[in-house]
């Protein structure tokens, strides 16, 4: 009796599979790191632009102001979910990400364009307000799309390393903004970002996500898909069938994306604001640091995806979990002390844990769905968490902050979202070793 070639059993025959593996990786992460550029470009440059689109008194206040338009462009990703999510279940992967990377690249560059408050007075926050509402609807497809489409790829063996590039991908872009934000303020000072140059890495992200949109369209669409396609096996309602039959999954995708979400837009969008308001760093030296913990984001990342390819995905992700619980508010007031090489340890720290966290939970999220209906689940389950937990984390973090005037009080938000996470991975199945269904 013949063999029948599942997709994975095809990956593991197909002749020239690791160079095309190496491209497929390379393309899915500088299109989704694009993607992210934006996102990490407004964290990193908030302080900035809370003067120039929400002038006030206080300082605080303006920031806040800032992080609330932030949160608002999240509103919009669970609708991008169920919009990317049908289309990449219905007509494939690879098509989902290349709308949703050309969706973005407008949006990013007419934010260069933007008139400020003292040009255009409210007419300027309700345009970027807009703006951002249409990065969010795309958003919500790009990032659960590029990292299925990355672990549908890969080889049975090698699922927690491959989707791990997808977080990489993410860094890459927030560490390219953020890159482009301190080598601006470092020549220009903070007196010419205020007066035009912060318009310029809004205008970069533009012709990146036109080199984005090119990448894509270069892929091949997932062995998984292809499959699905040729058996006639797609799914015509994806988001019916998933809240009917993966409803559970989902309620675990999404208890598991909790604390990641909290702790990315935390450490990472929020800390440049939190280094120089309560800190009291100077801005060069906020994004210095944050620049650096990405690094080591991107260092550990992928050595995290590749060990839990080995002991499976429960030991990194519990490991790290119960280290965000018990560190992270001794760790806010290290970073809360305003010294330089304190403020470093206590970020590189959270970076790891982050980065631990992170890498094993993009391939277990990937094999707790089918085929049929993963992009839509995943996308739906990571961008409903996305959105209540880690749009709002850098407006809470503030808000706590000045609330309780303790400059240490977001730990304690870390803490409660990595209790939750604790107890989900002690429930969860493990999933390294079954095949994608």
């Amino acid at each position: 009796m013949p063999e029948v070639l599942t997709p994975e059993t095809h990956m593991a025959q197909e002749p020239g599979r690791p160079s095309g593996m190496r491209r497929t990786v390379l393309a899915g992460m500088i299109g989704n790191a694009m993607e992210w550029y934006d996102y990490g470009l407004y964290g990193y440059l908030s302080p900035i632009l809370a003067t120039l689109f929400f002038p006030s008194g206080d300082p605080l206040t303006s920031l806040m102001a800032t992080f609330g338009v932030f949160a608002a462009g999240f509103l919009m990703r669970p609708l991008g979910a169920v919009a990317f999510g049908h289309l990449g279940d219905r007509l494939g992967r690879k098509k989902a990400l290349v709308i949703s990377v050309a969706l973005m690249a407008v949006p990013t560059g007419l934010i260069g364009l933007l008139p400020t408050y003292a040009q255009a007075g409210s007419l300027a926050a309700i345009l970027l307000v807009v703006l951002r509402l249409l990065q969010g609807f795309s958003v919500g497809g790009e990032f659960t799309g590029s990292i299925l489409f990355l672990v549908e790829h890969a080889p049975p063996s090698r699922r927690g390393f491959i989707g791990s590039w997808a977080g990489f991908s993410t860094n890459a872009g927030c560490l390219l903004g953020s890159g482009v934000g301190a080598l601006l303020v470092t020549v220009m000072g903070r007196q010419g970002m205020e007066a035009w140059g912060w318009r310029l890495p809004f205008l970069l992200g533009a012709g990146l996500g036109v080199v984005g949109l090119y990448l894509r369209l270069t892929v091949e669409e997932t062995p998984q898909f292809r499959h699905l396609t040729e058996s006639q096996g797609v799914a015509r309602l994806p988001l019916r069938e998933a809240l009917r039959h993966q409803g559970w999954e989902m309620v675990w995708a999404f208890s598991l994306l909790w604390l990641s979400s909290v702790g990315f837009f935390t450490v990472f969008v929020y800390m440049p604001g939190y280094l120089t308001g309560v800190g009291r760093l100077p801005l060069d030296s906020a994004m210095t640091i944050n620049w650096l913990g990405m690094v080591v984001v991107g260092v550990v990342g992928p050595l995290m995806g590749a060990w839990s390819d080995r002991v499976g995905r429960k030991p990194p992700l519990l490991f790290a979990a119960a280290g965000m619980l018990v560190l992270s508010y001794p760790l806010f007031w290290l970073l809360s002390q305003g010294d330089f090489v304190l403020c470093l340890a206590a970020q590189c720290t959270f970076a790891v844990l982050l980065a631990t966290l992170a890498s094993p939970l993009y391939a277990l999220v990937v094999e707790l769905f089918t085929t049929r209906t993963r992009y839509t689940a995943l996308s739906l389950a990571f961008n409903t968490a996305t959105a209540l937990f880690g749009g709002t984390a850098p407006l809470l973090a503030t808000y706590l902050v000045e609330r309780t005037g303790d400059p240490c009080s977001p730990g304690l938000h870390m803490m409660l979202s990595a209790a939750v996470t604790v107890g989900v991975v002690c429930l969860i199945r493990e999933t390294y070793r079954e095949p994608l269904r």
